[in-house]
């Protein structure tokens, strides 16, 4: 299927690692010029290179979309690199937080801020490109807790849960346009943190630490019925879909990439 990316310029943020890598490097090989985006100088380089070695067009950004002052920075960087951007990826998060005996009015303020308060900065700044071509895609990245929240980091959990409200929102301000606004929800991902994380757990309980031992050690911590764990470059191909061409009446939509784990029919 041809997802009519070739020519179009994406900007993911966040993705100098992790999760966000991996939707830069497929939609890159999908033909879309990425913008690889870091906070700090430098972050983005090592993505780059990766990308540029497989062939594929995208350029390193930097801004710290925490605050509009880094935002704007991003911005300019994104004028002087490309012109325009067609498709915006908010991946940018943190899962942090406390728990309710410890969290207090900063760190649920902080949270809000990093989540939710970052993807509207920078979903704004490059609206108005979008409107002007009359096409545009924008995506926001949640989590399988937005609706299956845990106990523990309740701050993280109630900011991406307002992630979906805001596509469904959105989507409706921009009827007509020919932007599509959609919000995607991954369960748990196999980020190098992640496998790291299980690895040493693995080895510290006397487990091999091959691939397929370590995959059941994290489907048994967070199970969903179709048995594996998805990696970067899969949530990458779900949201290179979502942002196609083909998928220009998908908008609005609340979508779990979580292999069944939100167990809800919502």
């Amino acid at each position: 299927m041809d997802l009519g990316l070739g020519g179009k310029v994406a900007l993911v943020t966040g993705s100098y690692r992790g999760t966000g890598a991996g939707i830069a490097r497929v939609l890159a090989t999908e033909g879309a010029t990425v913008l690889v985006h870091g906070l700090e100088a430098g972050q983005a380089d090592d993505t780059v290179r990766a990308i540029t070695d497989a062939g594929g067009s995208c350029h390193g950004v930097t801004g710290d979309i925490r605050t509009d002052r880094g935002t704007a920075a991003l911005v300019a960087e994104v004028r002087d690199a490309v012109g325009r951007v067609d498709v915006v990826v908010n991946n940018y998060g943190v899962a942090e937080g406390r728990d309710w005996d410890t969290s207090d009015s900063d760190t649920w303020h902080g949270s809000y801020d990093t989540n939710v308060v970052t993807a509207v900065r920078v979903t704004q700044a490059f609206l108005p490109d979008m409107r002007a071509a009359g096409w545009g895609r924008v995506v926001f990245v949640s989590t399988v807790g937005a609706t299956r929240p845990g106990e523990r980091i309740p701050e993280y959990y109630a900011a991406k849960a307002a992630l979906p409200s805001m596509a469904v929102s959105l989507a409706k301000h921009l009827a007509g346009t020919g932007i599509t606004v959609n919000c995607v929800s991954p369960g748990v991902i196999a980020t190098p943190e992640v496998v790291e994380r299980f690895t040493e757990r693995a080895r510290r309980d006397g487990i091999a630490t091959d691939w397929t031992s370590v995959e059941r050690m994290i489907l048994d911590a967070m199970p969903n019925p179709s048995g594996r764990v998805t990696t970067p470059d899969d949530v990458g191909r779900f949201i290179a879909f979502v942002v196609s061409e083909p998928a220009w009446h998908l908008n609005g939509a609340h979508l779990r990439f979580d292999g069944g784990a939100a167990d809800t029919v919502t």
